[in-house]
Order: C-alpha cells, then sequence, then structure tokens
C-alpha cells in the first residue's frame, strides 16, 4: 500500500482529555473536550479511519499516540504515585506502542460522562517475567466485578511482555460518573490502555446477501452448503472428540442447526461441518448467530479456513491430508481466521484471533483479543467477521473487539488474499479446550445451536470500517 497524508480536523472533539490521580484514592478526570486541532499524520489507508465511537481513550504510562486501528489515545496526565513503567519490547501486539507504556497500583478511575450505555476495551501488557499467579486482579465498574481474576502472562499462554486485550460489554451508567477500580487479589494491577465507546446502531444497507442458510428445514445439513468431516479422535490439537455425520451429532430442527457431542460407551462424538467449494468468499462480512455450549472440557468455534490450503504452502503433497499433518506447512502459513472460539473451563468469555506464519502460538505472536460476553450458553449473540484487503474485524452483537491490519505485502503476515470458507464445530477436550482440566463427562451432552449463517460483500468499495 502507498503511503498518504490525511489531515484530521476534528480528532479532538471525539475524545475527552484526562487528569487527576492518586494512589489508592479516587480519580477525578473531570475536564472540559481539547480545543478543535488539526493533526497532520503519515499512514496507511486503513490506519487513519478514526473510531468515531470512541468517547475516550487514554495511553497509559504514555504520550498521546494516534493507533493503527485509528484510535486516538489522550496522553496519560494522571497525577498519581503509582508506579509508571516501559516495556522496551513486545510480542503479540500487532500496534506495540499502545503495550510499550503502563501504570500498576491500586488504581480508582472516575470519568465524567453522560448517562448511557459503553462498552470498554483494557488493554495490558505483563512486563516482568513473573511466574503464572503472582499477578492477580479484579477489574470492577459501576460496582460490578467485570473481569474476575485476571493473570496477564496467564491470559497470554505464559508470556511475558505480550499483549491482552479485554472487552466489557454494556456497562450501564446512570449517574454521569464512569466508576473504574482496579482490585489486587496478589501482586499489584496494571493497565496499559483504555478505550471507552458508545454503542451504535447497524446498518447494513451497504451489504448484500451473497450465501446464507437460515436452517429453514428439517434434518441433515442442507448438502448443496455444507459438508462433513468425518474424523478419528486426536487427529489435531490433542483433542478427545470423533467427528461423524450422525444425526444425533448434527442435524437441523425448528429452523436452527444443532451441533451436540455425546459421551457414551467410552467414547465422544461430535461434528464438524465447513462450506469450502460451496461457500467460499474472499473478502466481505459474515454473521452467524448462536448460542454456546458451556462445561469443562469444551471447545465450539466458528472459524475460516483457507479454500486452497496450499496457496503458501512450501512443503506439501496437494494429495495428502494435510489437517493433522506435523510435516505439512499448509497451516499456519495460508491462514486461519477465528470468529469465535469459547473454551467452557473459562465461561463467557470469546476470542477472535488469526493465525499466519509470521504470527501464531509457537512463536508466542499470536495476533488475538477477547470480549466478556453475558450468558453465551444460555443466549444466543451475533458473531461477526468484516474483512477487506486491508483488515479484519471481529464483533460479538457488533461490537468491535479485535482488529488485524494489512502492514505489509509480506504473505507470511497477510495471507488474507484468497477465498476462505467457514466452518462450525464443537471439539471436545485438546490442547486448548483440556487446558482447564479434565473434561467433565456429567454435562454430556452438549450443544451448540446455530440460528443462521449470512455472507455479505459490499455494495460498493469502501475503503473505511463501519
Amino acid at each position: 500500500m502507498n503511503n498518504i497524508t490525511i489531515t484530521l480536523l476534528a480528532v479532538g472533539l471525539l475524545l475527552v482529555q484526562g487528569c487527576g490521580v492518586s494512589h489508592g484514592s479516587k480519580v477525578d478526570l473531570n475536564t472540559t473536550p481539547p480545543a478543535l486541532k488539526a493533526a497532520t499524520i503519515v499512514a496507511s489507508p486503513s490506519a487513519v479511519v478514526v473510531d468515531a465511537n470512541v468517547v475516550w481513550a487514554v495511553n497509559v504510562g504514555g504520550p498521546e499516540y494516534l493507533g493503527d486501528d485509528g484510535i486516538l489515545y489522550l496522553a496519560d496526565q494522571f497525577d498519581t504515585v503509582t508506579s509508571k513503567g516501559q516495556i522496551d519490547s513486545m510480542k503479540g501486539a500487532q500496534d506495540a506502542t499502545i503495550y510499550q507504556t503502563y501504570r500498576a497500583g491500586d488504581m480508582h478511575l472516575k470519568k465524567p460522562l453522560a448517562n448511557g450505555t459503553y462498552d470498554l476495551v483494557f488493554r495490558f501488557a505483563e512486563p516482568e517475567d513473573i511466574a503464572v499467579g503472582a499477578r492477580i486482579f479484579d477489574v470492577v465498574t459501576e460496582g460490578q466485578v467485570v473481569i474476575s481474576e485476571l493473570d496477564v502472562k496467564s491470559a497470554r499462554d505464559g508470556n511475558s511482555k505480550s499483549s491482552v486485550d479485554r472487552t466489557v460489554l454494556n456497562v450501564e451508567l446512570n449517574d454521569g460518573v464512569l466508576d473504574i477500580q482496579f482490585k489486587p487479589i496478589a501482586g499489584e494491577p496494571l493497565l496499559n490502555a483504555i478505550v471507552v465507546r458508545a454503542k451504535k446502531t447497524v446498518d447494513l444497507a451497504q451489504w448484500s446477501m451473497v450465501w446464507n442458510d437460515e436452517f429453514d428445514y428439517a434434518g441433515a445439513p442442507n448438502v448443496d452448503k455444507w459438508t462433513h468431516d468425518i474424523w478419528p479422535s486426536g487427529k489435531v490439537n490433542g483433542e478427545e472428540q470423533e467427528y461423524t455425520d450422525a444425526l444425533e451429532n448434527v442435524r437441523v430442527v425448528d429452523g436452527k442447526l444443532f451441533i451436540e457431542a455425546h459421551a457414551k460407551n467410552g467414547k465422544i462424538t461430535s461434528a464438524r461441518i465447513h462450506a469450502a467449494g460451496k461457500g467460499d468468499i474472499q473478502y466481505g462480512r459474515i454473521d452467524v448467530r448462536a448460542k454456546l455450549p458451556e462445561g469443562q472440557g469444551t471447545w465450539p468455534a466458528i472459524w475460516m479456513l483457507p479454500s486452497d490450503p496450499f496457496t503458501y504452502a512450501s512443503n506439501c503433497d496437494p494429495d495428502i491430508d494435510w489437517q493433522g499433518n506435523d510435516e505439512c506447512d499448509a497451516w499456519p502459513n495460508s491462514g486461519e481466521i477465528d470468529i469465535m472460539e469459547h473454551v467452557g473451563y473459562d465461561q463467557n468469555v470469546v476470542h477472535g484471533t488469526v493465525h499466519t506464519k509470521a504470527y501464531y502460538w509457537v512463536n508466542g505472536e499470536q495476533r488475538k483479543a477477547s470480549i466478556k460476553a453475558p450468558s453465551v450458553s444460555q443466549e444466543f449473540h451475533v458473531y461477526t467477521m468484516q474483512w477487506s484487503a486491508e483488515r479484519i474485524d471481529v464483533f460479538l452483537d457488533e461490537v468491535l473487539y479485535f482488529t488485524y491490519l494489512k502492514q505489509t505485502e509480506d504473505w507470511q503476515a497477510w495471507p488474507f488474499d484468497h477465498p476462505f470458507h467457514l466452518i462450525l464445530n464443537v471439539a471436545v477436550g485438546g490442547g486448548w479446550g483440556g487446558a482447564g482440566g479434565p473434561t467433565d463427562l456429567s454435562v454430556f451432552p452438549v450443544t451448540m445451536e446455530v440460528d443462521y449463517v449470512r455472507m455479505y460483500k459490499r455494495q460498493v468499495a469502501v475503503s473505511l470500517r463501519d
């Protein structure tokens, strides 16, 4: 992409400047909006789309900063005796700058805001090479624990100096002041950045539906749209389930798709279906409305793999079964997009992720984010991915919580230039599903219900995210 110079004339009106903090006491950030100002920046087109839903953002411990994701973070002007630190190098963050400064200590923030409903993004990074369990804290907003027992290092797969994003939905403000506390359990709480977004309405007028399944039939999934994977247990990720095409494991009833895992006679069965060759898409939007299973060991996913897995493979025979084959580098070379993953031992936390050769868990550079989502196993939510030639955005109920930007032409960082297809499955156990302990067989059968799947293309090509 060619760099362009853009003058932003009203960025300052989107945010309110903050100041005034004292250690262990309430922080009064009551100031007037900054004056209208112009900022001339040089950046790629994907980096200059200012997020107009942001009402307040602060680069904690650091100067004002315009993030690659279009968020203008105000400088840290907190008057506080909490310790202020810097991280010299970062892993797992596409835009590392916002994670390289932080404050640690007993923080209690109060920010005047108009009454309403907000979504809060907390950005963290563990600066020290400490043991898992050495720093644990709760985040409390409006008197309610919204993030409980957060261990940043544990949440980042045991890596130090790696970023963790956690979005909290639907914080109701009724008294004109946003109240945020960080309560220590072990060690000192820390914070690298905070973002507060107002709610927005959804407008699908610019999108045209190109593929969908409303599940308005009964029986097996529509063979014109879906294909079953029939796999033995342990084929990938050390997972415990066998995948079958039995109606017990996958069926359409009363307008919904049921993917159901059973534990019987010493084995676990489940289902995995995909739309390869039937619903492939390159750039666009996917909405999946679903209700997730719960219970230790469950690992449901709504995700995407390349329709030609060998696009960037370097050592694979195209006739082999590449999945679960450690001698073939089709994965991660050709990419993966995870619209929704959930593990039962971390109930009501949903994850969005991309995997590439440059950035995946093996090298500690995984690009991902999480959102605290209420009642994902009791209520339906809409899981959304928007994908263009410049960026991938992942949403829950239209709340943006993960963005991955194209910052280079190198396929190792951006293999997302060819068609992908959707996959729906419920895995059990394995490397992540089983990380919380042995599978709880007493909870079976467990079910992911899907109300609809809808794929869209833009009616008019534009470079700005909604």
